[in-house]
């Protein structure tokens, strides 16, 4: 029994599959991003989660074979590491696990464990990939200065354009009544209060705003059009990076998945971003990057799945793709 655990800014997604690609259990939890929640909160979080989980598939820890937890900024601090890597032991009681960057349950769910580059964009956004038994990763630096093309980057971006827009340095385009209204604005400068003192600056909170920006753009904003362009643009900046850091000849024809609320199904970015990897094999997502988090277990411990268990999985896999 594997068990994969992808964390993220959102929300934390659990599942226990089986060495026959049978899902036997799935939950959901908050966010274990320890920069917001803290870490006793992410431990919390994590402990709630595999309860629900092994109690809903009737079994224990014991039974888990080999577990991947996918932790967002994990790799980021080295002093808080130890930490980090120690929550999964006080869950499970023994050491059959391993902690990674979240952006791993994305890479694996995406190409099954296969060759290529997958690009997240949700709450943030990186690019992350394995070729030739290379690993490399580009973007994910944190919303302060870095996550291009992440919500948090339109949503920061937008509001940016808004108070540009409401002091005459810009002009007004349908971003401006769109904020007012929905933020529910009696002046402009309650955009503060709303921001830093009700959202408290959280990322997550602050990263729901990108949407005022992709609404925008919808009704013809070109200030609004040029962000989203421009957050294509980064994620696709972040894959070719990957690409020469992997070292990928340049004949060939990297296979390239995706995953993230932005370029999900109904994505905003979906549409921009597979236009611009014209050079790249686009490959749809496979599995959901909770299944990904449990290939990757699987992976790990030896005895990666069959081509047949994958195919099960395949049946299995119902969740829609584009979670956090």
């Amino acid at each position: 029994m594997f068990l994969g655990v992808d964390g993220g800014g959102t929300k934390t997604a659990f599942a226990l599959v089986d060495a026959d690609g049978n899902v036997r259990a799935r939950h959901e939890e908050g966010s274990a991003y320890y920069l917001e929640v803290g870490m006793d909160g992410a431990a919390a979080m994590l402990q709630r989660g595999c309860r629900a989980l092994f109690a809903a598939a009737g079994v224990g820890p014991n039974d888990i074979a080999q577990a991947f937890f996918g932790l967002p900024a994990y790799g980021e601090d080295r002093d808080v590491q130890p930490a980090l890597d120690a929550l999964p032991g006080a869950i499970l009681g023994h050491g059959r696990y391993q902690c990674g960057n979240d952006m791993v349950c994305s890479w694996a769910g995406s190409l099954a464990c296969a060759d290529g580059i997958s690009v997240i964009a949700g709450t943030g956004s990186m690019a992350y990939g394995e070729y030739g038994g290379k690993r490399a990763r580009a973007g994910g630096w944190g919303e302060l200065f870095s996550d291009e093309g992440s919500a948090h980057w339109i949503a920061r971006a937008g509001l940016a354009l808004f108070s540009r827009m409401s002091d005459g340095r810009a002009p007004r385009g349908a971003l401006y009544e769109l904020v007012r209204r929905r933020l529910a604005l009696r002046e402009d400068l309650d955009l503060c209060g709303v921001v830093y003192g009700q959202m408290k600056g959280e990322r997550s909170a602050v990263a729901r705003l990108a949407g005022l920006v992709t609404e925008a753009a919808a009704l013809g904003d070109r200030q609004a059009v040029a962000i989203v362009d421009q957050a294509a643009a980064e994620l696709v900046g972040m894959v070719d990076a990957v690409r020469d850091a992997l070292g990928v000849d340049d004949g060939a024809k990297v296979a390239v998945s995706f995953t993230g609320g932005l370029v999900g199904a109904e994505g905003p970015l979906r549409a921009p971003l597979i236009e611009a990897l014209a050079g790249y094999r686009v490959a749809p997502p496979r599995f959901a990057p909770v299944l990904g988090a449990a290939l990757y277990a699987a992976r790990s411990a030896g005895t990666p799945l069959s081509a047949d268990a994958l195919r099960q999985l395949t049946v299995a896999d119902r969740v829609p793709r584009g979670a956090d």
